[in-house]
């Protein structure tokens, strides 16, 4: 009885919203980040002033189709998997795993790390590239999801 009347208590802060916002705040994350890091790498690029600027930028272009193939996806399809079961309003933050959170973390803590390394920009531009470009085209496959279950409900209308 008490445990109940705790979890009723708890999930009134729970900050809730509805399953397709949360297909779009995903989608956008993951975009807002991929660019977030192609503009990084951008500038180092331009700020390098070489013809081998181009060199780096095409190996990150490949790079990113590879992460975004071979990592990213399934990740996606793995998030969007676990929001299809879900029931209604779930919390704005289960967007992604609690797992997943961690694995933001060091990635983040990386990112933070190299930039302030000695490697030069340059080099870290292809890895920015890679991992920032898979991001966004990874962020497809939730919007895709979005609009394909805003077009079901709107055919149930």
């Amino acid at each position: 009885m008490k445990a109940e009347k705790l979890n009723l208590a708890s999930n009134k802060f729970k900050p809730s919203v509805k399953k397709p916002s949360l297909l779009l705040l995903s989608g956008a994350m993951w975009f807002a980040v991929g660019i977030m890091l192609n503009i990084y790498a951008y500038h180092w690029l331009i700020a390098y002033r070489s013809n081998n600027a181009y060199l780096f930028a095409s190996i990150g272009f490949v790079a990113a189709l590879v992460i975004h193939h071979f990592g990213f996806l399934k990740l996606a399809d793995k998030n969007l998997g676990r929001i299809s079961y879900m029931k209604d309003n779930p919390c704005v933050f289960s967007f992604m795993s609690w797992k997943s959170y961690i694995i933001v973390f060091v990635m983040i803590s990386m990112g933070i790390a190299l930039r302030h390394s000695s490697i030069p920009k340059q080099y870290l531009s292809v890895l920015y590239i890679g991992i920032g470009l898979a991001l966004i085209l990874s962020s497809i496959r939730y919007f895709r999801v979005l609009f394909l279950e805003m077009q079901k409900k709107e055919n149930e209308l």
